[in-house]
């Protein structure tokens, strides 16, 4: 590791500290990154040389610079916040740091005869995890990342768990995808039955629960619900096992769907839930129940939605529309 030959074993503890405190695979390898960068633009100082001055300079680095979104360079600061006050020890001043631009963005949102158009255009497990982005509300990963256990078919709804920010809920399970994601799942069970039998069949589990419970890795309820057609072996133990999809192999399938559709919209996965939120609104669901449905911690996240009804936020209709 070049990048950290400064500041040897730093990265290796900063990835440690941030596993203990279970931030998902994902953050840990996205705060590493900004560690590095951080490192690499001031010539691979050691952190504990450096401080407040610097992690200013970088920031604003990133803002002018490299002219990055405001979102972008909360990420970044939120990754040397973790590295200098919960590994480090020290506090920072963060005085005179150019903040990013925020822009307010509204979200691309689908019709429901776009969203159909581009379902049908999608199949198999691609086709399924859609459906569910759609009908459930859910992120990508939220869905790639669903567990058999977290399926209830008689309530129609499943749950979500440890989703952004780390948060527990529960969201609707479309009756729609019902039947089909079923099926699916008697075709995974009979995968998961030979891998078994071959000796594999167990998938990695949150926190410490492989410890705690150590047979529960093989267990039917723990498994993928949508896991990779291609087992992958643990580099340090050996053992063999199925990740869960990939998710780029969804945004691809999403992408093609939305140009053979004929869709000029730059559509992706997440507009999926954009849209769910959007056609919920227009159906008159209330915006609180909504605002859970999604997993949004502040309701006025949630309100961004209603600037995007066809009939404005009040339901106003154009004064044009009534010559």
């Amino acid at each position: 590791m070049a990048d950290a030959s400064s500041a040897p074993g730093l990265i290796q503890r900063y990835r440690e500290e941030l596993q203990v405190r279970h931030y998902a695979r994902r953050t840990v390898n996205t705060y590493e990154q900004w560690l590095r960068r951080f490192l690499r633009f001031h010539r691979l100082r050691h952190p504990r040389t450096m401080g407040s001055t610097e992690v200013n300079a970088f920031l604003s680095y990133l803002a002018v610079e490299r002219k990055v979104s405001a979102s972008t360079q909360n990420q970044a600061l939120a990754a040397l916040l973790f590295l200098y006050r919960d590994l480090l020890g020290h506090d920072l001043v963060l005085e005179d740091l150019v903040r990013a631009r925020t822009r307010r963005r509204l979200p691309v949102v689908l019709t429901p005869q776009e969203v159909r158009a581009v379902l049908e255009r999608l199949a198999g497990v691609e086709g399924l995890v859609a459906g569910l982005l759609y009908g459930s509300g859910l992120r990508l990963m939220e869905a790639l990342r669903l567990r058999v256990h977290d399926l209830d078919f008689h309530r129609h709804d499943l749950a979500v768990r440890d989703g952004k920010g780390g948060k527990d809920r529960r969201t609707l399970l479309p009756t729609s995808v019902g039947q089909q994601l079923q099926a699916h799942l008697v075709a995974v069970r009979e995968v998961h039955r030979q891998d078994l039998a071959e000796g594999c069949g167990r998938v990695s589990l949150p926190q410490a629960l492989a410890r705690k419970y150590p047979n529960a890795a093989a267990e039917w309820g723990w498994q993928w619900v949508f896991p990779q057609r291609q087992r992958w072996r643990d580099p340090a133990s050996g053992e063999q096992g199925r990740h869960h999809l990939d998710p780029s192999l969804i945004q691809k399938a999403v992408r093609r769907a939305v140009l053979a559709a004929g869709i000029i919209k730059p559509a992706t996965p997440h507009t999926f839930r954009h849209s769910f939120a959007t056609h919920l609104l227009e159906r008159g669901q209330d915006i609180r129940t909504i605002q859970e449905l999604l997993g949004h911690q502040d309701v006025q996240t949630t309100m961004i939605y209603t600037h995007v009804l066809n009939r404005g936020p009040l339901g106003v209709s154009s004064p044009a529309d009534l010559l």
